[in-house]
């Protein structure tokens, strides 16, 4: 129902507004295939638990028979022989119960973690949507930035490359300003040909995603700006990571499973009691008898001892003893991974974020800069690369500013995954980042 809510707002939506991540993000969970996979599998998972209880609860079971039968009865010394050709058939219905199988409650337990693992992998898919979702949006948004921005400094190299040109012919310039100005064009033409590229390439990434092409999005406000870590201490991100990561989590229900596998395979060795009941009627008839029908009733236990299995009750306890020494080796190294990627993520938020303000500063400097090249080239005291160089660092600023703001959000949402807390509440969060009124 939220997808087709999703959907819907998308449909109806102001065709002069931007598609804005939520939007985005509520498409792609009804039509990425990855995700859909994924809840496939849960649904597949959660058939464990009632597989698992199957073992402890009675089995019920109806045969039937029917045979023709030819014997030949022969006596030794007589002539002859006694023929009897003849049909027998007949019905059974048994109930067994089991009293006693260790092995089939350590199986039940062992379902419950494997249905937890499901229910983790699929957390762990919701978490890769929204990483995947948000990374593809942002691209395209990079890319139409950097797009702008290379138009932007093309269109002022070009204003140069036509100044050049008037200077050269009142002749108060050489031809080596108007040379500069055209080499410096024709880079940022092929600048903006990548640039364009590149667009088209992130639109079809975010495509592969949502199904269908995204149209307009809608662009950070002018405003928005990416907020500290809270809390804004490393060593609690860490903790979490190493104790509520999903990936943590997952691998801790497969050391759970792979633990209580030792126990089933164990049970190979332990006695089986059942109680078995068995109602039927077989009905015979052979030649020169009357009619035989025989019903019947019983009711009773069954107690099995296995003695020898030729050593492979042995042989399965070491492998699964093995396996659970190689479950416990993972977990720790989910641990230690997601310990590593917590402190990477918070890293590059608060590193961002300084480096958002630096970006910041430094953009207002390079246009400063450049106005000041401008009047210096227009009264004589600076040159016509000091003013393609000024240029050129306005507008790599601002790439590198639009960067360094979309990683550090991205970065952000990372660093809720790394301990487990990234869920759709992040996403409407960032979503009021967004103005849909300045759709690309």
């Amino acid at each position: 129902m939220r997808a087709l809510a999703g959907l819907l707002a998308f449909a109806l939506a102001d065709p002069a507004l931007g598609a804005d991540l939520l939007q985005i993000y509520q498409i792609a969970q009804d039509n990425d295939p990855t995700y859909a996979a994924a809840r496939s599998t849960l649904e597949a998972g959660r058939e464990k638990l009632p597989q698992g209880l199957a073992g402890l609860l009675p089995n019920l079971t109806l045969s039937g028979n029917s045979a023709w039968n030819e014997n030949t009865l022969s006596t030794p010394g007589s002539p002859g022989s006694l023929h009897q050709n003849y049909n027998a058939n007949g019905y059974q219905l048994t109930l067994s119960q089991p009293l006693f199988r260790w092995q089939n409650w350590v199986a039940y337990d062992q379902a419950k973690f494997q249905v937890a693992q499901a229910e983790a992998s699929f957390a762990e898919a919701r978490q890769d949507l929204i990483l995947r979702v948000a990374q593809a949006y942002f691209d395209v948004l990079f890319a139409s930035e950097n797009l702008s921005a290379v138009r932007a400094n093309k269109e002022a190299i070009g204003q140069q490359l036509e100044a050049a040109k008037k200077n050269f012919e009142v002749g108060t310039t050489t031809i080596t300003d108007t040379h500069e100005a055209q080499a410096r064009y024709d880079l940022a033409l092929a600048q903006e040909i990548a640039a364009e590229s590149d667009l088209e390439v992130k639109q079809n990434a975010l495509l592969a995603i949502i199904g269908r092409p995204p149209g307009k999005l809608a662009r950070l406000r002018q405003e928005a700006a990416a907020s500290p870590p809270q809390p804004n201490d490393m060593k609690p991100w860490v903790s979490a990571a190493e104790r509520d990561s999903i990936a943590v989590q997952i691998q801790q229900a497969a050391a759970e499973i792979a633990e209580r596998e030792v126990d089933r395979q164990r049970a190979g060795h332990y006695p089986t009691l059942d109680l078995v009941a068995n109602a039927g009627r077989a009905k015979s008839s052979p030649m020169g008898t009357s009619l035989m029908e025989n019903d019947y009733q019983n009711v009773g236990v069954q107690l099995t001892v296995p003695l020898y299995l030729g050593g492979q009750v042995n042989s399965r306890q070491r492998e699964a003893s093995a396996n659970r020494a190689a479950a416990q080796s993972l977990l720790e190294a989910a641990r230690r991974s997601a310990a590593l990627a917590a402190r990477q993520y918070y890293l590059g938020v608060t590193s961002g974020l300084v480096q958002i303000r630096a970006l910041k500063a430094a953009l207002i400097s390079s246009q400063l800069a450049l106005e000041s090249n401008k009047l210096g080239y227009e009264v004589g005291v600076r040159i016509n690369i000091d003013v393609l160089n000024a240029e050129n660092q306005v507008y790599v600023t601002r790439r590198d500013l639009a960067r360094a703001t979309f990683d550090t959000l991205l970065a952000q949402l990372r660093l809720k995954g790394a301990v487990g807390a990234l869920d759709d509440s992040d996403v409407a969060a960032l979503n009021t980042l967004l103005d849909p009124a300045s759709g690309q």
